[in-house]
């Protein structure tokens, strides 16, 4: 639609809120958020993703508790929960979704969080029937954010350094890891990468690597920090640095679409033949459409 808002102004616009007004939402913006959740398709690897709404009725405590945060958010009554089949990159194709959803949220003018372990895993997965062979990796509040940020969510975005971004040079390379892309040389993709430094993380981490290659080709890399593929922080078979690489894939995806440069994800075999840094991993590539 004409009047919906560059992908660029609303990644910007996302910030994460745990502080919330108390108000279910409207019913136009929960039609429109359901809408949008229904059609979506299967992440880029391939894997299908079901979303949905999950609300707590005005005043019932015992639906609010089944849905804890362990006093992380405050005020909200509904959240966006979903559960992911398991596969190969379920963890990439899930990230991928949510925050296409999540973004969505935002262009309606909503607030959202990443919720990837502090959360009641078990209530959530009673309100979705969460089947055996399905992963609930993460959910995230949707509402109306309150006038004024808590004091815990205030004391957690400062220590998430929810504000802070790596620089490009360490996140962004050019052939070989140690040979940094610069903006010029990026071209067109400067701003689709300005993008994927944006996305959100967990703590943020910024774990994204990136490699141009020849002919716009992006490989994506997961450069992995210590403890956090810990089960004490995951869903049973789930990976947090996994599912932010799929935001990543999000932030790349959608910027380059809106950008006109047609390209898809695919997972190369054999993976690029590159010299690795210590505790990288190959998670896709980026092809470019050749033109028309």
């Amino acid at each position: 639609m004409a009047d919906e808002p560059a992908i660029a102004d609303v990644i910007r616009a996302r910030s994460s809120w745990r502080s919330y007004d108390g108000r279910p939402l409207e019913p136009a913006d929960r039609a429109r958020l359901e809408e949008f959740t229904a059609a979506l398709e299967a992440g880029p690897f391939g894997g299908g993703v079901r979303l949905q709404l999950v609300e707590a009725s005005e005043g019932d405590r015992a639906e609010l508790k089944a849905l804890g945060t362990y006093g992380i958010v405050r005020g909200a009554r509904t959240f966006l929960a979903g559960a992911v089949g398991r596969r190969p990159m379920d963890m990439e194709d899930y990230g991928y979704a949510f925050e296409r959803a999540v973004l969505h949220a935002t262009a309606l003018g909503l607030g959202t969080c990443w919720l990837g372990a502090s959360f009641n895993r078990s209530g959530f997965a009673r309100a979705i029937n969460l089947g055996k062979n399905e992963i609930l990796p993460a959910v995230s509040p949707v509402g109306y954010v309150a006038a004024r940020r808590t004091a815990v969510d205030g004391v957690t975005r400062f220590f998430a350094r929810s504000k802070k971004r790596k620089p490009w040079e360490e996140l962004f390379f050019d052939g070989a890891f140690g040979r940094p892309l610069s903006r010029e040389a990026a071209g067109p993709y400067a701003e689709v990468l300005d993008m994927v430094r944006l996305a959100p993380s967990a703590s943020n981490r910024q774990p994204w690597r990136v490699v141009r290659g020849p002919g716009d080709v992006f490989h994506l890399f997961i450069r992995r920090t210590p403890g956090y593929n810990s089960k004490l922080i995951n869903a049973p078979g789930g990976d947090l640095q996994r599912l932010d690489m799929g935001i990543a894939c999000c932030h790349f995806e959608l910027t380059a679409r809106e950008l006109g440069l047609a390209g898809k994800w695919e997972r190369l075999e054999p993976p690029p033949s590159l010299e690795l840094a210590e505790r990288v991993e190959y998670v896709g590539s980026w092809l470019a459409a050749a033109p028309i």
